[in-house]
Order: structure tokens, then C-alpha cells, then sequence
């Protein structure tokens, strides 16, 4: 089967810079238009950028998670006209501590997919119940990148009082409804072999319904850069800020341990902290804010650029379905520190130093062995560059995809 598809690709929240869904977003969309077939993304904000080819039907939730000020989300809310009984939930769930865009997102995606023909849909783990009615109609694949109760076990875990733990569980009430979609869902994507194995534990799937199909990595974009000067003792990593699950507070207790040798040293975040949040208060405990520079909204390009600039790069995830900082930092060839934990040993292999996680004792510890043997560690780095290139190109992921898709269409059929 070769034949041309009509496919949409539904993603709740698609920004372009934070997080990995808007990327994913993009390479997918972009690399199964470039094997012929006609692309649409049906996203809730923020919205992705994708390919000129590739069209946006924008799905206007409210966005309220673009602010925590109760007044702006007043005035977002008051300004919509012609409010729909998603919109009136989506305000009170938000206002009282949930997360209600995969549910809204849902039913606003089944709408728009009703009144549309397409060939397939992928949904990008919205998990709603909007998306067992879209498989009733039309085939459907869901991506699940890894079950959320792995986030919500960290979240609850590195909570500070009874009252934060309340606020944890209501923020993640929408793991209920993921956990009786997902049982219904027929065909299920997932980017490794340890995701696959948690969603089939913690969400009662069969395993006969998942697929995996890991990401791509973008080595066009994430390059090495010949050109650019390493930066004496500076070091490199991605989080999400106040996110447990990226365990950055042990990469934080590192530097604070390595600063009195390596007084030069320099964490680069990738990321925004929340102003007055946990991150930075302890930053200002550690006594470390000189030490430490926050790079946000940045380019691939420009990001390529600061791992140019680094000695080093730390992943210091607690848990990743599939990690898009590891193969990013892989294909700049630059040496990478990374937890032995999840998916992340699925993409490393034996081309980075794998850690225990939550151990900041073994991060100052790999940070030391590389800053000593530097040629050592890039020898292994630019081996790791390769590896890369050839097992996570999204022109093959594209192919596996397609695969996937044309078995899918064929079963609804039957």
C-alpha cells in the first residue's frame, strides 16, 4: 500500500520552544508530508511553527496556563464570546487547581474532525474521551510519549506539606480519564521499549496494542560547531523549571560543590525559571546565582550554538519516555552526563556516562572524570554524533510511521 493520505495530526499544546510536544509536532508533521502525504495539525495553544506546507487549524482553548494571575485569567475568560461549555469548564477546572485542556482540547478536536475527511488521525497524547468517539469514525493513532503517573509519582514525591500533596493531586484529577481512555484506545505509538512497558503496567494496556517507534533527532540542525570556542568550565542542560521529574536540583547541588575548584564554572539552563519558584530559591540558598545563566525561546540553531559553547552536557531526568535533550546533545558531540534510568539507556547506548539518578554525588563525580580526560570523553562524543545519525533519522522514523498508519486504515476497514 502506497497510496497518498489525508492525515491529521492533533497535538493540545504545541509551543515551539518549551517542552518536546511542539517539536514533535513539527519533525512528524513535517517529515510524513515530505513522503508525499497531506499534512494538517489540529493544536490548541500555544501553537506550533511547522513547514509552509503544512497547514494550522487552531483550536482556541482559552490558554489560561500562559499566566497563574488570577486577573488575567479573569479577563482571557471574560473577553471570549460566545462561550462554550468547554470554555466555562476550562475556567472553573483551572480555577480550582485542575488541568482541563486535554479534556476540552478533546472534544474541540472531535468537533473540528467531524465536520472534516481524513484518512487517519494521529492524536498527540491527549488521552480524552473526545478521542474515543474520533476512533468510532475514522482510524486512529494515539501517541503516548510515557504515562503521566510517572510525572505525578515524582510531583507527590518531592512535595513539601499536606496542602502542596492536595494541590498535586488535583492538578493531575485528568490521569482518571487517561486511564479509561486508554484502555479503549486500539492502536497506541510510543517512542521506547521502557514507555511501552509502564503504559501496559500503569494504564491496564495490552501490550499487542502498542507499537514503538522512537523519535527522530534533527542532526541537520544539532551540529557540531568546529568554529566556536568551548567556554572554560561551562556546562549544559535542559529543564523544564520546577519540574521534579528533570531532577535538576541534584545538578544544582553539584555545581554548588564543584564551584570552590572550578570557580569559572557555568551551568547553562535551557529553559525559564517561575519567578520566586522552588528552583530559584535554591539557587539563592546554594549561593550559586553568579554561577548559573537561564537561555529561553531559543532557535535550534541557537541552541546548537550553546552546546558549542559547553564542555559538557547533563541530563539529569528522573524519568524520560523518550528525552529529546540526550540525542540533541549526542548530535552536537558533545560529551553527555545522563541518568541510567527509563528510555535514556535505549538512546545513549554506551556513548555517554550513565548515572544514578537522583545523585548529585555522581554528577559532580562524572563532571570531574570529563573536565580531567577531555579527549576521552569527545572521542566518544563524536561516536555518539554517529549513532545518532543512523538510528534516530526521521526520514526512517517516517517510513515506520507510514507502516503503521496503512496497517491501522486496513484493520478499521475490516
Amino acid at each position: 500500500m502506497d497510496q497518498k493520505l489525508n492525515i491529521a495530526i492533533c497535538s493540545y499544546r504545541s509551543a515551539p520552544f518549551g517542552g518536546g510536544q511542539g517539536i514533535f509536532v513539527f519533525e512528524l508533521s513535517k517529515a510524513l508530508n515530505n513522503l508525499g502525504h497531506k499534512v494538517d495539525v489540529i493544536s490548541g495553544p500555544p501553537y506550533p511553527h511547522l513547514e509552509n506546507s503544512i497547514k494550522l487549524i487552531k483550536s482556541p482553548g482559552l490558554n489560561l496556563f500562559s499566566t497563574f494571575n488570577f486577573q488575567e485569567r479573569l479577563k482571557i475568560f471574560l473577553e471570549k464570546k460566545s462561550k462554550s461549555a468547554d470554555d466555562w469548564y476550562e475556567f472553573i477546572s483551572a480555577l480550582l487547581g485542575g488541568f482541563p485542556e486535554l479534556k476540552t482540547f478533546g472534544n474541540r478536536a472531535q468537533t473540528i474532525l467531524n465536520e472534516s475527511s481524513y484518512d487517519v488521525v494521529i492524536d498527540n497524547q491527549s488521552l480524552s474521551h473526545g478521542m474515543i468517539e474520533v476512533q468510532k469514525n475514522m482510524p486512529l493513532i494515539e501517541i503516548i510519549h510515557h504515562p503521566i503517573t510517572k510525572d505525578y509519582r515524582y510531583d507527590i514525591q518531592f512535595s513539601k506539606g499536606f496542602i502542596q500533596k492536595i494541590s498535586k493531586w488535583r492538578w493531575f484529577s485528568f490521569l482518571k480519564m487517561q486511564k479509561r481512555v486508554s484502555i479503549e484506545l486500539k492502536v497506541i505509538s510510543t517512542p521506547s521499549h521502557n514507555s511501552k512497558k509502564d503504559i501496559a503496567k500503569d494504564f491496564g494496556v495490552l501490550e499487542k496494542n502498542i507499537s514503538v517507534i522512537p523519535n527522530g533527532i534533527d542532526h541537520a540542525s544539532f551540529i557540531p560547531m568546529q568554529d566556536i570556542k568551548r567556554v572554560p568550565s561551562q556546562i549544559i542542560t535542559t529543564a523544564s523549571a520546577d519540574v521534579p521529574l528533570k531532577g535538576l536540583d541534584f545538578t544544582l547541588h553539584a555545581v554548588a560543590r564543584l564551584k570552590a575548584d572550578y570557580p569559572k564554572l557555568k551551568l547553562v539552563i535551557i529553559g525559564a525559571p517561575r519567578p520566586g519558584g522552588h528552583t530559584e530559591r535554591l539557587i539563592k540558598k546554594l549561593q550559586i546565582d553568579q554561577n548559573i545563566l537561564y537561555r529561553s525561546n531559543l532557535t535550534r540553531h541557537e541552541i546548537a550554538v550553546e552546546y558549542a559553547k559547553s564542555n559538557i552536557a547533563i541530563v539529569s531526568s528522573l524519568y524520560e519516555g523518550f528525552g529529546f535533550p540526550v540525542g540533541e546533545a549526542m548530535s552536537c558531540a558533545i560529551p553527555l552526563i545522563a541518568t541510567n534510568v527509563a528510555s535514556i539507556p535505549e538512546i545513549t547506548e554506551s556513548f555517554a556516562e550513565l548515572i544514578p539518578a537522583e545523585s548529585a554525588d555522581a554528577i559532580e563525580l562524572a563532571i570531574r572524570q570529563i573536565f580531567t580526560n577531555p579527549q576521552t570523553n569527545q572521542f566518544r562524543a563524536d561516536a555518539g554524533r554517529m549513532h545518532i545519525i543512523e538510528n534516530f533519522n526521521w526520514q526512517k522514523i517516517a517510513k515506520l510511521y507510514e507502516d503503521l498508519i496503512y496497517k491501522t486504515i486496513d484493520e478499521f476497514k475490516c
